[in-house]
């Protein structure tokens, strides 16, 4: 979601690969952080599917289908149309007038979400609910100029938060139009993270097609909070994750400097990590420290109270267990710190025990479209970040618009449009709106970004103590903290009461 431009030279032109300087990290909607590295352009379209294996084994059964969209919501030049992949569940549905739960798709295939959305699957047959997963635009399956789509800036041109809105609207009016019983139903929009923020500005710029929205782990003031606060956040959590582990991770960073300022110094690194790579250069140290760095923040997003797939195998809380590694006192040498650093590592790549070598070029997760949010990071997702070394364990890295502007003009021709997404939906002012929920975990580094506290009796915020990204849309777990449980049930009492008001007003 938010992101930390790459600021070197790179490629000034589109092809079918390219590569991305790694003097920083690139961060992207939550559910995701990548490293940059060689990246393929054309996505590989998938097959249709009609049942789905969750990451917990929970048999998930719906259908495919594929609504054809404008291509341009916003002119009227161009008037083609391209396939919008759409999933279905109706098992639950009460027709004439049953609610319909819709998720707002992030940057990525959608049956990745839909198979991670356990929330909406758990409370379908309490609310009687037909449940939709629309896919997001250049993303997954929905290619508006198949695969040309990513081949030059001008396709890219109509990859927008906008132009995906105005996709949900029209879906759901097409949807309410065309399936039986449901042209009274009212419908909700659910996302997290990017789909959360997409969820939350639904309902403001089309309050006629949702009733209501929540918006978990939705960092819808990333544009203008302090640029720093991401990192504190990830910093806080490995600071109670354990005894000096947030001050070891910030010392490590001059540990690997000074180690890999000689030939041998790379080669012990290469071999103490158990690297598939060897490095070799300055530029692979950069990559490498970009790719601990990385691992940090992920490990924060996702440190959930049981053992999760979400993006990588992971045990219980998984700070604390990377944290149990690098609790050395001061006195300890580079290498026996980096010897810390690299079992902690390997809880979060090699959990399971089966990967031979650490992949310095492994990204998150292969479900999210890199490339796209780059994209859209280089339009209209401007989200300042930055750290100091001192209130982060990060290495100093300040933010520079006009750098970050230069690196995008020089991967897509195109240069980002820093206020603009304060313009189209507000900013910190959206007290006229209603019927919003935002939830946000306190361990979540987004929730620097999101919405805290309550505006209104209606624009309500809801603090998850002990909750990372956007726990709340997970599925129901034995290990969940009550805190999550409490806010599970918080929403569905919402959701009962927009749909109470709505069939009042037919």
């Amino acid at each position: 979601m938010g992101v930390m431009f790459p600021h070197g030279q790179s490629s000034h032109s589109l092809s079918s690969t390219m590569r991305l300087s790694c003097t920083a990290v690139f961060f992207i909607s939550i559910f995701f952080i990548f490293s940059c590295h060689a990246l393929a352009l054309k996505p590989q379209l998938l097959s249709r599917h009609r049942i789905k294996i969750s990451p917990d084994h929970r048999p998930l059964s719906y259908t495919t289908f594929y609504f054809d969209q404008q291509i341009d919501h916003l002119g009227f030049l161009e008037n083609g149309t391209f396939k919008q992949r759409y999933l279905l569940n109706d098992q639950h549905w009460h027709k004439e007038g049953g609610p319909i739960l819709f998720y707002t798709g992030n940057e990525g295939d959608i049956a990745w979400f839909c198979n991670n959305t356990g929330f909406m699957w758990d409370v379908a047959e309490e609310l009687g609910a037909m449940l939709v997963f629309a896919e997001h635009r250049y993303y997954g399956e929905s290619m508006p100029f198949g695969d040309e789509s990513y081949s030059n800036a001008k396709y890219l041109n109509y990859l927008t938060s906008e132009q995906a809105l105005a996709d949900f609207a029209v879906l759901i009016k097409a949807l309410k139009g065309n399936i039986p019983g449901a042209q009274k139903s009212p419908v909700i929009a659910i996302g997290g993270s990017y789909g959360g923020m997409l969820a939350a500005w639904l309902r403001m710029k089309y309050p006629s097609a949702v009733i209501g929205a929540l918006a978990s782990s939705a960092p819808i003031w990333q544009f203008i909070v302090p640029c720093g606060g991401f990192y504190q956040v990830v910093t806080r959590d490995f600071t109670s994750g354990g005894v000096n582990c947030s001050s070891n991770i910030r010392r490590s960073w001059k540990a690997v400097d000074g180690i890999s300022a000689t030939v041998k110094g790379l080669q012990w690194l290469s071999q103490e990590f158990g690297l598939c790579s060897p490095l070799k250069s300055l530029e692979d140290v950069y990559a490498f420290k970009a790719w601990l760095q990385e691992t940090w923040v992920n490990l924060a997003m996702v440190d959930y109270p049981y053992e999760a797939n979400f993006l990588q195998p992971l045990p219980r809380w998984p700070v604390k267990e990377v944290c149990t590694h690098l609790q050395f006192d001061t006195g300890v040498s580079d290498k026996q710190l980096l010897h810390g650093i690299s079992q902690a590592v390997r809880v979060y790549y090699n959990y399971s025990g089966d990967s031979p070598c650490l992949n310095t070029s492994q990204s998150a997760t292969g479900n999210l479209g890199i490339l796209g949010w780059f994209y859209q990071s280089c339009t209209e997702m401007v989200m300042p970040m930055c750290t100091d070394g001192i209130n982060d364990m990060f290495e100093p890295q300040p933010w520079n618009f006009q750098a970050f502007s230069d690196e995008c003009y020089g991967q897509f021709g195109v240069r980002p449009r820093k206020d603009w997404a304060e313009i189209v939906y507000g900013g910190g002012k959206i007290s006229a709106h209603s019927n919003i929920i935002f939830s946000n975990g306190d361990l979540d580094p987004w929730m620097s970004g999101g919405v805290t506290k309550s505006i209104s009796e209606s624009l309500v915020a809801i603090m998850i103590e002990g909750g990372a990204h956007h726990l709340d849309l997970r599925y129901n777990n034995e290990y969940d903290p009550e805190s999550v449980i409490r806010t599970r049930a918080l929403e569905v009492q919402y959701f009962r009461k927009w749909i109470k008001q709505a069939a009042s007003t037919l």
